[in-house]
């Protein structure tokens, strides 16, 4: 909890400076100024879940002011089977089931520049369960998710970006989960928290 702190302070520190209006710098040349506007960042991100390799996909969106603070939402969720344990061995086979969501704040630094950075912070809650996954048969309908619990999460991120146009931007970058509060039986809040590394298109006006 005390990494999350410290890194939480840090993103939220970078994202009270100020703002002003800037040239975009791209690929594609200068566009002029930028005006209030907004975008949407579908993301991929490697992870880990259990201590297992875990993908991980979603994204975020919001309102971005004078090209460098956004503010908005976002929301991901596990994608990959990774089975969970059996609590007798007659029992069928399930998977983990994770997704979390929140508040979404982000600061850009220097993002007329073709290079620049990003750090923010997802704050907000999910859940876990252990379910079925499709395996080209179909659902059973008669199946329930099992253990469902909520958490906690805080999740804050830095990005290396790159201006493709001035509507267009890719990044790579990084982030840690921290999740606390869970109590399905079989995880615990140290496995379901873990780095991630990520891949993002933004898109939108910034």
């Amino acid at each position: 909890m005390k990494r999350f702190l410290l890194c939480l302070s840090v993103a939220l520190l970078l994202l009270t400076g100020g703002t002003f209006a800037q040239q975009i710098e791209s690929l594609a040349g200068n566009k002029g100024k930028v005006r209030v506007g907004g975008y949407g960042a579908p993301t991929i991100k490697y992870t880990t879940f259990d201590k297992k390799s875990a993908l991980i996909l979603g994204g975020n969106a919001g309102v971005m002011l004078n090209s460098q603070l956004m503010l908005g939402a976002g929301g991901y969720a596990l994608v990959n089977n990774i089975e969970a344990p059996r609590t007798n061995a007659g029992d069928p086979t399930l998977y983990w089931n994770m997704w979390y969501a929140g508040f979404v704040p982000e600061y850009t630094i220097r993002s007329n520049k073709l290079f620049h950075l990003a750090v923010g912070a997802l704050i907000g809650g999910g859940g876990v369960m252990k379910s079925e996954r499709y395996h080209g048969g179909g659902f059973d309908d008669d199946y329930e998710p099992q253990d469902y619990s909520s958490f906690f999460v805080g999740e804050p991120h830095v990005t290396f970006e790159m201006n493709i146009t001035s509507y267009l931007r890719i990044g790579v970058g990084g982030s840690y989960r921290f999740v606390q509060g869970s109590s399905t039986p079989g995880i615990t809040d140290d496995r379901l928290s873990g780095p991630a590394a990520h891949f993002t298109i933004k898109a939108g006006r910034f």
